[in-house]
């Protein structure tokens, strides 16, 4: 039998995009609400701070089917479509996140690496993300975090899209905690690229090797 799908691919093709600041597009519910629960339950603990690739974690059957959705021909087609991208032989770059600190969420660009950058926020409503502690937000600028015209909660299967350029500057007020989120990107395919995929397998193995700070 097989399984129900997790993403709603139908939902996600009738998303519009926004240009304000930069192109993006916000989808809630991007994980069916039926499947959310489980595979919440299907994630892995993770202790430490920063980035995992998702070959280093153990997933549980629901959220493995997640990643396997996410990363199939069907995802990359929506968004190149929704973008004018042409995203064909572009490698993936897959990871998970399972909390922040003091030192994340400082206003950034991503690297020119990273084509199209892809965040899933798995994070159940709470009162911090009520307070805006936590949430993305898309700046108009690199100085004022208060300068933003969209603010993303990191909950309930919220997906944010957008393609990397030298303005798309982003970053959270302070968050110290929990916080999932499943991170995609559609990678160059220069040594630049092979670099960050490179990196991030070698920081999540001395990860695992040394104890959470």
């Amino acid at each position: 039998m097989t399984a129900s799908p997790v993403v709603d691919f139908e939902g996600l093709a009738a998303t519009e995009t926004s240009a304000d600041p930069f192109p993006h597009l916000v989808m809630r519910g991007f994980v069916r609400p039926e499947r959310l629960t489980s595979v919440v339950a299907d994630l892995p603990p993770l202790g430490a701070r920063g980035s995992f690739p998702i070959e280093s974690v153990r997933l549980g059957p629901n959220a493995a089917q997640l990643m396997d959705e996410m990363k199939g021909e069907r995802m990359r087609q929506i968004i190149a479509g929704k973008f004018g991208l042409d995203l064909d032989g572009a490698p993936v770059m897959l990871t998970l996140r399972g909390r922040t600190d003091a030192r994340d969420g400082k206003i950034h660009c991503d690297s020119i690496a990273k084509r199209v950058t892809i965040l899933l926020y798995l994070n159940p409503a709470s009162e911090a993300w009520a307070r805006q502690d936590g949430c993305l937000r898309l700046l108009r600028g690199p100085d004022d975090l208060e300068d933003y015209a969209v603010e993303v909660p990191p909950v309930d299967g919220t997906l944010l899209v957008f393609p990397n350029g030298p303005t798309t500057w982003h970053g959270h007020r302070t968050y110290v905690g929990k916080r999932f989120t499943v991170q995609m990107n559609y990678m160059t395919t220069d040594a630049k690229a092979r670099y960050e995929m490179r990196r991030h397998r070698v920081s999540a193995l001395v990860k695992r090797l040394l104890p959470a700070a």
